[in-house]
């Protein structure tokens, strides 16, 4: 999941983040020590001297009564063709303090590591989702877990059973899985009330920071500082990618074999105000959407498009609307590749922004494309609108389903009952979030080149979804190419039919989980 852009443009020019939230956190699980003469158990009040302490009415600390349940560990067997696997899955949390020693949040994660294996060796990898405000629900149940939830587009509604299935094309064959869920997402909780703890995770340096913590907390909780590590994110899970890495490398003393990258966004700079780079990171997906309706589409079927995208496309967008020649041809253009009415598409000078294509494609039959998967499609709730008011049919139908799917797992398989809500996708997360300072979008590029540079072993796999307008595939494609020329070995990029969930579609995801097996293995 990743934010909408017009939230990123209400507050890319917010304040910058306190030097409490920039100072870090303390290490996670054990707080720092006080000093012997001032220590005193919870629920105590320290004293230097006096009389003894009469504890009886101690009463809980407020971040006692918000605490996860501890941790649950349970053995699991999964019976998949051609094999079964027998591992330990681990539904817990681990807390994070602040330089004081004062309690912040309570960070859930699930993990699932196979019985028998050498962990000195083991490869472990660590997911995330985006957003921000996503749990990791997404990633695994519907790609990399040890059960599967169907998410089959059109044919997944709200009240879709929520049931998982085993996953044939789980990762665990060939790495441990740990999955992540920042604060306030799952049943991830603050368990401090302050503005100021709000604002140390709220923020783009803070919130990589923070999932850097835990995943060397959780190295260190299971022993695992020796296995090969590798990280994943999806959609701004790319912001977050390469920022967690870094911090990884520099301040916690762990690197890291490989980065794997679904769906993500690396650089918001070309999404926002007027930039004409986001009709061009666009326009083949666009297309991709118009040729799916005729039939199967391949990457390789839209050659021509991406070469037009960044040749007379972009160069009549530069000539501007001053041009009529150059906007008419270019509108004409886009309307014959995409289908669209040639009047509308002269209307808006063959500038489709994502909503305006959304309900333009299809808008004689009343319907509207999805924002994370283009090739689905769904009623417009007020077709005779004149503005927009819909949602996303690609999106929306798997919010519950895939919630009822998360909390059946974590609590009837995995035995781990938390109280409370939880949160598959947090709205509010996205709206409080701080995504910069200045005048400077958040983007992830300068630390991917960093990772790269320090470590030549470290191997790179971004995977993208032909019909995604939320993350079209062709606006990454054009930041890796600017990369330096000693990385190209090492990044790959490969698109598949599909959308921001491309590995919904059995195709993808069996042909993503081979990618992610040959980088794990090589």
């Amino acid at each position: 999941m990743v934010t909408n852009l017009p939230v990123l443009r209400r507050t890319v020019l917010a304040l910058a983040i306190s030097a409490f939230a920039l100072a870090g956190f303390a290490r996670a699980d054990d707080p720092p020590k006080p000093r012997p003469e001032t220590a005193a158990p919870s629920g105590q009040k320290g004293s230097r001297g006096g009389g003894p302490q009469n504890t009886s009415q101690a009463s809980p600390s407020a971040a006692e009564l918000h605490r996860l349940p501890p941790d649950s560990t349970t053995k699991q067997t999964l019976d998949l063709p051609g094999r079964t696997l027998n591992f330990a899955a681990t539904a817990g949390s681990i807390r994070v303090f602040d330089g004081k020693g004062e309690p912040l949040a309570d960070i859930a994660y699930t993990s699932y590591e196979l019985d028998g294996a050498d962990r000195a060796t083991r490869p472990v990898t660590f997911l995330f989702n985006g957003g921000p405000g996503a749990s990791s629900a997404w990633l695994q149940f519907g790609a990399a877990g040890p059960w599967r939830l169907p998410l089959d587009g059109e044919a997944l509604s709200p009240s879709a059973s929520p049931e998982v299935k085993p996953n044939a094309e789980t990762w665990l064959d060939f790495t441990d899985l740990v999955f992540i869920d920042p604060v306030s997402t799952g049943y991830s909780r603050f368990v401090a009330s302050s503005e100021d703890a709000r604002k140390s995770f709220y923020s783009v340096d803070a919130d990589a920071n923070s999932i850097a913590l835990v995943i060397r907390r959780w190295l260190e909780k299971h022993d695992r500082l020796t296995s090969p590590k590798y990280v994943a994110g999806e959609s701004y899970g790319g912001i977050r990618g390469p920022k967690v890495v870094r911090q990884l490398q520099l301040q916690h003393g762990v690197g890291v074999r490989g980065l794997i990258m679904v769906s993500p966004l690396l650089d918001f700079r070309e999404f926002t105000g007027t930039s004409l780079l986001q009709y061009v990171a666009t326009l083949p997906s666009y297309v991709a959407v118009a040729r799916e309706a005729k039939g199967p589409v391949k990457r390789a079927d839209l050659a021509d498009v991406e070469a037009y995208a960044r040749g007379e496309f972009l160069a009549d967008l530069v000539k501007g609307e001053a041009d009529k020649e150059a906007t008419n041809r270019l509108a004409d253009k886009v309307a014959e590749l995409t289908g669209i009415d040639q009047a509308v598409s002269r209307r808006l000078a063959g500038r489709f922004d994502v909503g305006e294509f959304r309900r333009e494609f299809d808008r004689k039959n009343g319907k509207v494309t999805g924002r994370y998967d283009a090739s689905v499609r769904g009623f417009d709730p007020y077709p005779d609108s004149s503005s927009s008011r819909f949602g996303d049919p690609s999106g929306d139908s798997l919010q519950a389903p895939l919630t009822s799917a998360a909390v059946d797992v974590l609590t009837r398989k995995l035995n781990w009952r938390p109280d409370g809500s939880y949160e598959v996708l947090n709205g509010a997360v996205e709206g409080n979030w701080d995504f910069g300072r200045g005048i400077n979008p958040p983007q992830s590029v300068s630390e991917l080149r960093q990772i790269l540079a320090t470590d030549a072993k470290l191997n790179v796999l971004v995977g993208h979804g032909l019909f995604d307008l939320a993350t079209p595939y062709f606006g990454t494609k054009r930041v890796l190419d600017q990369l330096p020329a000693f990385v190209t070995q090492r990044v790959k990029f490969v698109v598949y039919p599909g959308g921001h969930m491309f590995y919904s579609r059995d195709g993808s995801r069996q042909a993503f989980r081979s990618e992610v097996e040959r980088l794990i293995r090589e």
